[in-house]
C-alpha cells in the first residue's frame, strides 16, 4: 500500500504549523520537493495571499525570542538568513538599538554575579557580551560600569 505524498503546500503548512517562516525559508526547504517548475512559487504564493506567510510576524517573533537575550547585530544577522527585506530589518535593528545597553547589562547579570577582578575575567565577561551580538561600545560600558546603576 503507497501513500501519498504531502502536496507542497501541506508541506508548508506543516512548516508554518511549527513556527513562523519566511517565504525565502520555505523555498529553501520545500524547493527539493518541487516536481514541476512553478508549483512551489504558485504554492507559496497561495498561502501569502491567504496570510500563512507573514514577513512582519517572522520579524516580529525573531525579536520577541531573541532580543532579550541576544545584541542588535546577532538579530540582525537571522533576520538577513531568514531572507527578510532590507528594510524590514533596518526597522527591526533600529527599535533595538535603543535599548541595546540596557538589554546587554541584563543578560551580563544573569550570567555573571560581580564585576571581573583581573584582565583575563574582563575579557572572557567582554567575549560573552561580543559573542551574543551586542556592540563593542555597549560591552565597553556594560563592564566600566557597577551593577547598582
Amino acid at each position: 500500500m503507497s501513500f501519498a505524498q504531502p502536496s507542497l503546500k501541506g508541506r508548508a503548512l506543516r512548516l508554518l504549523s511549527q513556527r513562523e517562516h519566511s517565504r525565502a525559508e520555505l523555498e529553501r526547504k520545500l524547493a527539493r520537493y518541487e516536481e514541476e517548475p512553478g508549483t512551489l512559487a504558485r504554492a507559496l504564493d497561495e498561502l501569502a495571499a491567504k496570510d500563512f506567510i507573514s514577513e512582519a510576524r517572522v520579524v516580529e517573533s525573531v525579536l520577541h525570542q531573541r532580543a532579550p537575550r541576544m545584541g542588535t547585530m546577532r538579530v540582525r544577522q537571522e533576520l538577513v538568513q531568514k531572507g527578510i527585506a532590507p528594510e524590514a530589518i533596518a526597522e527591526a535593528v533600529a527599535a533595538l538599538q535603543a535599548t541595546e545597553l540596557e538589554r546587554a547589562r541584563e543578560v551580563w547579570r544573569r550570567r555573571f554575579a560581580a564585576p571581573a577582578q583581573d584582565a583575563s575575567g574582563r575579557a572572557k565577561q567582554a567575549r560573552f557580551l561580543l559573542a551574543r551580538g551586542f556592540a563593542g561600545s555597549v560591552v565597553g560600558k556594560v563592564l566600566r560600569h557597577d551593577l547598582d546603576e
